[in-house]
Protein backbone atom coordinates (compact mmCIF):
# COMPACT_ATOMS: atom_id res chain seq x y z
CA UNK A 1 0.00 0.00 0.00
CA UNK A 2 1.22 3.47 -0.84
CA UNK A 3 2.53 5.81 1.83
CA UNK A 4 2.51 9.59 1.48
CA UNK A 5 4.40 12.12 3.57
CA UNK A 6 3.47 15.79 3.69
CA UNK A 7 7.01 17.02 4.08
CA UNK A 8 9.02 20.16 4.63
CA UNK A 9 12.67 19.43 3.81
CA UNK A 10 13.77 22.39 5.98
CA UNK A 11 12.21 20.81 9.09
CA UNK A 12 14.46 18.47 11.10
CA UNK A 13 11.50 16.45 12.42
CA UNK A 14 10.13 16.02 8.93
CA UNK A 15 13.53 14.86 7.67
CA UNK A 16 13.83 12.39 10.58
CA UNK A 17 10.38 11.00 9.82
CA UNK A 18 11.27 10.52 6.16
CA UNK A 19 14.51 8.80 7.21
CA UNK A 20 12.54 6.50 9.57
CA UNK A 21 10.24 5.47 6.70
CA UNK A 22 13.17 4.78 4.40
CA UNK A 23 14.97 2.70 7.08
CA UNK A 24 11.84 0.53 7.16
CA UNK A 25 12.10 0.02 3.40
CA UNK A 26 9.30 2.46 2.59
CA UNK A 27 9.84 4.97 -0.20
CA UNK A 28 6.88 7.30 0.28
CA UNK A 29 5.30 9.68 -2.17
CA UNK A 30 6.68 13.01 -0.99
CA UNK A 31 4.42 16.04 -1.05
CA UNK A 32 6.37 19.20 -0.33
CA UNK A 33 3.29 20.93 0.96
CA UNK A 34 4.81 24.41 0.90
CA UNK A 35 5.38 24.05 -2.88
CA UNK A 36 2.11 22.19 -3.59
CA UNK A 37 -0.25 22.98 -0.70
CA UNK A 38 -3.21 20.72 -0.03
CA UNK A 39 -6.56 22.29 -0.89
CA UNK A 40 -9.40 22.58 1.62
CA UNK A 41 -10.89 19.21 0.62
CA UNK A 42 -7.55 17.44 1.15
CA UNK A 43 -7.04 19.19 4.49
CA UNK A 44 -10.51 18.07 5.65
CA UNK A 45 -9.59 14.52 4.63
CA UNK A 46 -6.28 14.69 6.52
CA UNK A 47 -7.93 16.04 9.68
CA UNK A 48 -10.50 13.24 9.52
CA UNK A 49 -7.82 10.57 8.98
CA UNK A 50 -5.77 11.99 11.85
CA UNK A 51 -8.84 12.02 14.08
CA UNK A 52 -8.16 15.55 15.29
CA UNK A 53 -9.83 18.94 15.24
CA UNK A 54 -8.47 21.38 12.65
CA UNK A 55 -7.00 23.56 15.41
CA UNK A 56 -4.77 20.63 16.42
CA UNK A 57 -3.12 20.88 12.99
CA UNK A 58 -1.85 24.41 13.66
CA UNK A 59 1.76 25.31 14.23
CA UNK A 60 1.30 27.88 17.00
CA UNK A 61 3.92 30.47 16.04
CA UNK A 62 3.14 30.41 12.31
CA UNK A 63 -0.62 30.39 12.94
CA UNK A 64 -0.33 33.45 15.17
CA UNK A 65 1.84 35.27 12.61
CA UNK A 66 -0.76 34.58 9.90
CA UNK A 67 -3.66 35.50 12.21
CA UNK A 68 -5.12 31.99 12.08
CA UNK A 69 -5.11 31.52 15.85
CA UNK A 70 -8.18 33.77 16.10
CA UNK A 71 -10.36 31.66 13.78
CA UNK A 72 -13.05 29.65 15.53
CA UNK A 73 -14.91 28.00 12.65
CA UNK A 74 -13.42 24.72 11.40
CA UNK A 75 -14.31 25.58 7.80
CA UNK A 76 -12.70 29.03 8.06
CA UNK A 77 -9.58 27.49 9.58
CA UNK A 78 -9.33 24.81 6.88
CA UNK A 79 -9.70 27.48 4.16
CA UNK A 80 -7.04 29.62 5.84
CA UNK A 81 -4.62 26.69 6.15
CA UNK A 82 -5.03 26.03 2.43
CA UNK A 83 -3.87 29.62 1.84
CA UNK A 84 -1.16 29.58 4.54
CA UNK A 85 0.36 26.08 4.46
CA UNK A 86 3.32 27.25 6.57
CA UNK A 87 0.92 27.04 9.55
CA UNK A 88 0.23 23.30 9.01
CA UNK A 89 1.88 21.02 11.57
CA UNK A 90 4.30 18.60 9.98
CA UNK A 91 5.05 15.98 8.92
CA UNK A 92 1.85 14.09 8.18
CA UNK A 93 2.16 10.50 6.99
CA UNK A 94 -0.77 8.78 5.29
CA UNK A 95 -1.15 5.07 4.58
CA UNK A 96 -4.49 3.94 3.20
CA UNK A 97 -7.25 5.28 5.39
CA UNK A 98 -4.97 6.07 8.32
CA UNK A 99 -2.73 9.04 9.07
CA UNK A 100 -0.31 10.09 11.79
CA UNK A 101 1.49 13.25 12.71
CA UNK A 102 5.23 12.61 12.92
CA UNK A 103 5.76 14.40 16.23
CA UNK A 104 7.81 12.58 17.35
CA UNK A 105 8.82 10.74 14.17
CA UNK A 106 8.19 7.36 15.82
CA UNK A 107 4.49 8.23 16.13
CA UNK A 108 4.02 7.26 12.47
CA UNK A 109 4.97 3.64 13.14
CA UNK A 110 1.47 2.97 14.52
CA UNK A 111 0.00 3.25 10.99
CA UNK A 112 2.67 1.27 9.19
Amino acid sequence: MDVTIYHNPRCATSRKTLELLRKRGIEPRIVEYLKTPPDAAELKRLVKLLGIAPHALLRKKEAKEAGLDKLTSDDALIAALAKHPIAIERPIVVKGNRAALGRPPEAVTKIL
